[in-house]
């Protein structure tokens, strides 16, 4: 099985993030059942990596649909890291910009390195121009007379072929806006150590199919020298009853303070249920739901070159650049035998509109009603109309924008259209599946630079349920399973919660907010 995090990651475009949120909680039950289960694959892959691409891809694709109905633990990992713009510029030789323009360039960097000249000489309580630092000053100006020199050669060259210009500016002012700035560094080093380091955000839990259960704990800590802080939510998933459960203590502040100034402790220890289907679905909604997810996965994967699967030595995992984070590496490293496979940005782009186009062809055909998009309606006009406001409307939303997507050109910048997605499968000795390892760019169409991105590591391991672990670690131990009694029906508070509102009670802001809907308004006005 795949965290959420994971899943949205490998499975769905990049383009429109916010969308995309939305289509993966409507395929978040299907995406779990993607499995996590370990598979016996047999020995006849004993000397792994001298097996053909189509042996890789063929014993690859078996373990992952043998994943979809066994039970198991699982445990992810997701880094965010920079890569690698700051190092890059202390390990090159090549030049930087220093300006934001071409032509400010050679003059901006002469004041930029005489300024660093001036606080060396203050630091050393010297004058400037003592005789120690005349060499250095010698080299700032040498340095200005040759760019300078070089910028008007170059900006001869662009009407005169014959004027020749010096390869290392001519490389310069030719890419001077894709060119890293000494301040691009700065920025990208003090975002590594001040977020993405102390960061770590991650995710377990344990996947049943049979029993009809999931649950996830995601959580998010940040650690640093004199900081630390953590969050996380618990999150249960009823598949047979179609029901989402979020850990209600983590709203409850935000909503009393803002809407419910009744609620007290009444959220305490308690879930909030979420129904996903009210009974305006069709019959046998989900189940097909699940089918076209599944059906659409493993036909893009049948379409898949076999030249992007192979077989690679654990020991040479270490050697990846850029560097795996350490603490990914050690749980891989004891791997027996790992499958890779590799795609350009373009062609991971292709498989998604091809997963897209298959599972809206066939949900489209089996319930044609759900493909017709309703009337737009505000966030208001839904609260003021909750009969409007269906699970029926939410999926015919989400099919529309699926549409949507399908029906848009890819719009792929020149930095990730030149990178790569990397995922990565380990087994052990018996040729069970215990992990898998995602890595690929950040989405970064907007950005000219590709060393201004970043990318992201996801690490998932798998192993068996352990019957003396509880599902949520955190949480007391009569609360591990959701039921009417520890829990908040979302769908009964809403109406509830609007009718205080319509008694004249409430928060100034709750009171701002519901004024606005015409519904209310009487209500509000009468009382006052």
């Amino acid at each position: 099985m795949k965290t959420v995090h994971h899943a949205i990651a490998q499975r769905l475009p990049l383009k429109n993030k916010s969308n995309l949120l939305i289509t993966s909680t409507f395929l978040t039950g299907a995406l779990l059942l993607t499995g996590c289960q370990s598979t016996n694959l047999g020995q006849s892959n004993a000397v792994a990596v001298k097996q053909a691409p189509s042996v890789a891809k063929k014993t690859l694709e078996t373990a992952l649909q043998k994943q979809r109905r066994q039970s198991l633990s699982y445990h992810g990992n997701l880094e965010i890291v920079n890569n690698q713009q700051f190092q890059d510029a202390d390990a090159g030789t090549e030049k930087m910009a220093a300006a934001d323009y071409v032509g400010e360039h050679c003059e901006e960097a002469h004041d930029q390195a005489y300024a660093a000249l001036v606080l060396q000489a203050e630091q050393q309580n010297k004058d400037i121009l003592a005789a120690d630092y005349d060499t250095k000053r010698d080299s700032i100006k040498q340095s200005y007379l040759e760019c300078a020199d070089a910028y008007q050669a170059w900006d001869d060259h662009q009407y005169d072929s014959d004027v020749k210009v010096a390869p290392d500016y001519q490389a310069l002012f030719d890419n001077y806006e894709d060119t890293q700035r000494p301040l691009d560094k700065k920025e990208a080093q003090l975002l590594d150590e001040y977020l993405l380091k102390p960061l770590s955000i991650d995710s377990q839990g344990i996947y049943q199919p049979m029993a009809g259960k999931a649950t996830m704990l995601a959580s998010a800590q940040y650690q640093a020298r004199n900081h630390h802080s953590s969050i996380n939510q618990p999150i249960y998933i009823d598949f047979k009853n179609g029901d989402i459960y979020l850990w209600a203590d983590n709203f409850a502040i935000l909503n009393s303070e803002l809407l419910d100034d009744k609620l007290g402790t009444k959220w305490q220890n308690k879930w909030l249920k979420i129904a996903i289907d009210d009974g305006t679905l069709p019959k046998g909604f989900g189940g097909e739901v699940i089918k076209s997810h599944f059906a659409a996965l493993d036909a893009t994967y049948d379409a898949a070159p076999v030249s992007q699967f192979n077989y690679v030595a654990p020991s040479s995992l270490a050697s990846l650049s850029p560097k795996l984070p350490a603490h990914q590496l050690s749980a891989m490293l004891p791997s027996a035998q790992i499958i890779r496979r590799v795609q350009s940005f373009e062609d991971y782009q292709a498989s998604q509109q091809k997963y897209m186009q298959i599972f809206y062809n066939r949900i489209s055909a089996q319930y044609p009603e759900l493909v017709q998009e309703p009337e737009p309606m505000t966030a208001f006009e839904s609260i003021q109309n909750p009969e409007a406001f269906t699970s029926k409307s939410v999926v015919q939303k989400i099919l529309a924008m699926i549409k949507g997507q399908m029906n848009e050109e890819a719009t792929t910048g020149e930095a990730i259209a030149s990178t790569e997605v990397q995922e990565m499968y380990g087994f052990n000795k018996r040729g069970q599946l215990k992990w898998e390892h995602l890595r690929r760019q950040l989405d970064n169409t907007s950005e000219a630079n590709n060393k201004e991105g970043m990318r992201i590591d996801v690490l998932q391991q798998y192993s068996a349920i352990s019957t003396k672990d509880l599902a949520f670690p955190n949480l007391p131990s009569d609360v591990q399973t959701p039921n009417a009694s520890n829990s908040i029906d979302l769908r009964k508070y809403a109406p509830e919660l609007l009718q205080y509102y319509q008694d004249g009670n409430g928060t100034g802001v709750g009171k701002m907010v519901f004024n606005m809907l015409p519904m209310v308004k009487e209500s509000f006005s009468s009382v006052e």
